[in-house]
């Protein structure tokens, strides 16, 4: 069986830069369990995760802290969380999920 890699990139819209300093999760939703968690780097990028993390096909969700990040810029926000499932499938190596963040409004697409 296959497995993938997982990246994540998070953007600020309203400031214009990189999320640095966010915390993210990444989950599998059955049996529902934490696989890795990582901060984004002065990028705004997860490049590595705090444990080996290889994707099996099945469906899994990256968690965004974003209520605590926002907290810390003294801004408050409507998603103290932004959840994105997605299916891993065989034969696709590498996924990658970003995030187009603001207070009030994110966005996500299929990244490269």
């Amino acid at each position: 069986m296959t497995s993938a890699s997982l990246s994540s990139h998070v953007l600020d819209l309203q400031s214009g830069k990189p999320a640095d300093g966010l915390a993210v999760g990444v989950h599998a939703l059955a049996p529902s369990r934490e696989l890795a968690s990582a901060v984004t780097d002065a990028d705004g990028r997860i490049k590595q995760w705090n444990t080996a993390l290889e994707l099996s096909p099945g469906v899994y969700e990256v968690v965004f802290d974003t209520g605590t990040w926002f907290a810390v810029r003294g801004q408050t926000t409507l998603y103290p969380q932004v959840r994105i499932c997605f299916t891993v499938v065989a034969g696709q190596p590498h996924y990658h999920i970003p995030l187009l963040l603001s207070p009030f409004g994110y966005s996500t697409y299929r990244g490269s």
